[in-house]
């Protein structure tokens, strides 16, 4: 495998990273913020105000999405596996 091969197969394993973990992070951001800014308007100070809907959404988040990250990263791995053979 040439040093070329390798860096495209890094770039592509990023790529997939982010795209299978990208949308669950931003949904955990962008609650986060709304409850922060809900904090602040409100002037509450509780700390672990945020951690429930997080997850409810994060959850949300993977039920609706999961079939979709389970196949790009199924994708990704039998195109790993096919291309085993070419490596020797």
């Amino acid at each position: 495998m040439s040093s070329d091969n390798a860096l495209g197969l890094m770039a592509q394993l990023m790529w997939t990273g982010l795209l299978v973990a990208g949308p669950i992070l931003l949904a955990a951001l962008v609650t986060g913020l709304v409850i922060s800014l809900f904090q602040v308007v409100t002037q509450l100070q509780e700390m672990s105000l945020s951690y429930v809907p997080k997850l409810v959404v994060v959850g949300f988040v993977i039920v609706l999405l999961g079939s979709w990250m389970l196949a790009r990263l199924t994708g990704f791995t039998q195109s790993l596996f096919n291309l085993i053979p070419t490596l020797g």
